[in-house]
């Protein structure tokens, strides 16, 4: 019976739905009154589905991507691909466990408070999946918003509150990471306790087959469906009257569209007007003008060639389709060693090879970023470009609209001292950058030392979903026990990054931000680095060991990391 449906649903319109939605209504019911010992079967069953499709996955994957399937840049598709969505289904069974056992999840540290008095709940490390060794010197905490209460962490979880009515969510996937389609719907069953109808994103729609072999267990129980399409499909999905919520990863534009219609002129009467072409509650994740701030000060040779790369690999990963690829690199003007840093991004950057550019529309963004002719090239590739010393008031763009390509400006700011600079970087990338999902600060030793508070308060002031650092913001979303969304507060109206957010094993509620932190020189080097030699073999060993966590998996991590 799975099957038929996921076979009719493929068609693109709203009555070719009609038949998954019927399956998924009767497990949406049944999703609000399941056992956690019965939840937490479904996910392990999965994680062995994940296992044995991972293969495949990967190499449609990098097949699509056109990337060489046995090099380190296929890490990037092993590792944001079945790896991490391993890890979630790990740490999200491990969760449902405690939770059964012990009415809550079991945090990893003792929370603690701020010194502006705020609630912070460390979510990292994981020491049941080794990340005190996988993750050597990167830590995370939860920030809570100010009128959180210390007596209620963790959200209540969904299968008490059964007079909720039984609700179908329409997923509006991603096509440029492999695992946020999967995590997505995994949260949305799992933590807010609803069936999923999941439009693949045609970019990525190869995922088809490996999903509906993965996740067989969900689909058999009427919790999720799986379904192609285009811009109908996605409309049908929008407009069917019995799909209740809707999830979207995408950009403003793209929510916009939704929410408030394709039409340009029906748009903003809609908008003017506050009527809203759809009503459903809807979460997203959208885009992002990704700062990376480089706070003045003293660095050696070692940490500026090491930060360096971590801009780098935040902008080149992915071929730079990533909402939290760096796009704005904010220094101080007067910094001694500014242009020693950007020497050292500008080389680092070069030497990675072009990639091809695979999402569409990719060669016009470029020449609306740049402002040059996007080049000929037979391969379909465009070159990693930095932009110097842009000025908001002659390239506002470059501000104010994410380029999803491979390009990120620099931009400076006239403030010397480290702590004026802290000052004035937060409110300049608050109010004149678009977007709020997520920022890094580049700081040295001493400022963290000698300013904890004045560190706090920027952190605090920062009105993005997580704030990193020396780090890139992509291990948050790699990580998976952290919240990974916007800053809240966004609304359908003005939606900046997104609405609501998603992984955050542990459930805890009332989250304003993540802070993850780490040093500025990782040992060894991270795998997502560039230069990484020997990447794709420490991502595959990381796979192994979150398919069966044990210890006798560490050797073989350790001999490929210390090769890279």
């Amino acid at each position: 019976m799975a099957n038929s449906a996921t076979t009719d649903a493929r068609r693109t319109t709203a009555p070719g739905f009609d038949a998954a939605i019927d399956e998924l209504a009767s497990g949406a019911k049944q999703i609000r009154s399941m056992p956690l010992g019965k939840q937490r079967e479904l996910v392990d069953a999965c994680v062995a589905g994940v296992a044995r499709n991972a293969t495949a996955w990967v190499e449609a994957a990098c097949r699509a991507k056109q990337i060489p399937l046995h090099t380190s840049l296929a890490s990037e598709e092993i590792l944001a691909g079945p790896t991490s969505l391993l890890r979630y289904l790990r740490l999200l069974s491990r969760s449902l466990r405690e939770i059964e056992a012990n009415g809550a999840p079991t945090l990893p540290g003792e929370p603690r408070k701020n010194a502006q008095g705020r609630t912070c709940i460390p979510v990292l490390p994981i020491a049941s999946l080794y990340d005190n060794v996988i993750f050597l010197g990167l830590g995370a905490e939860v920030w809570l918003s100010p009128d959180a209460h210390d007596q209620s962490l963790f959200a209540d979880q969904f299968v008490s509150n059964n007079n909720r009515s039984p609700s179908i969510c329409g997923v509006l996937g991603a096509g440029n990471v492999s695992a946020i389609p999967a995590t997505d719907t995994l949260y949305k069953i799992f933590n807010d306790g609803e069936a999923v109808l999941l439009k693949l994103n045609p970019v990525n729609d190869y995922l088809e087959s490996p999903f509906n072999d993965a996740f067989r267990p969900l689909i058999d129980a009427n919790l999720l469906r799986i379904v192609r399409g285009g811009h109908e499909a996605g409309e049908a999905i929008v407009k069917h009257p019995r799909i209740d919520t809707l999830h979207i990863t995408g950009s403003h534009l793209t929510h916009d569209a939704i929410v408030w219609g394709s039409d340009a002129d029906e748009r903003v009467r809609r908008q003017q007007s506050g009527k809203p072409l759809v009503t459903k509650p809807i979460t997203s994740e959208l885009g992002n003008v990704t700062p990376w701030i480089v706070v003045p000060g003293r660095y050696t040779k070692r940490q500026l060639r090491a930060q360096a790369e971590h801009v780098v690999a935040s902008i080149v990963n992915n071929a730079s389709f990533n909402c939290v690829a760096t796009k704005m690199i904010v220094t101080s003007r007067t910094w001694p060693q500014r242009n020693e840093f950007l020497n050292l991004v500008e080389a680092s950057l070069q030497s990675v090879p072009p990639r091809f550019a695979y999402y569409p529309g990719a060669h016009i963004r470029f020449e609306r970023a740049t402002g040059q002719a996007s080049p000929d090239r037979s391969d379909g590739t465009l070159p990693w470009t930095l932009i110097r010393d842009s000025r908001i008031e002659t390239s506002p763009h470059l501000f104010e609209e994410e380029s999803f390509v491979c390009v990120c400006a620099e931009t400076t700011l006239d403030e010397s001292s480290p702590e004026a600079f802290v000052d004035a970087s937060v409110e300049f990338v608050n109010d004149r950058l678009f977007g709020t999902l997520c920022a890094t600060l580049t700081l040295p030793n001493n400022f963290q030392r000698q300013h904890r508070a004045t560190l706090d308060q920027a952190i605090q002031r920062l009105c993005y979903g997580s704030v990193c650092i020396n780090q890139w913001a992509g291990v948050v979303y790699g990580t998976m026990t952290p919240p990974w969304g916007a800053y809240p507060g966004a609304t359908i109206a003005d939606p900046q990054s997104g609405i609501g957010s998603v992984h955050n094993t542990f459930r805890i509620k009332n989250v304003e931000k993540t802070v993850l932190w780490g040093p500025l020189c990782n040992t060894p080097k991270p795998v997502w680095f560039p230069s990484h030699r020997t990447a794709h073999q420490v991502a595959w060993s990381l796979m192994r060991l979150y398919e069966h966590p044990s210890l006798t998996r560490l050797p073989s991590i350790f001999y490929h990391a210390l090769r890279g």
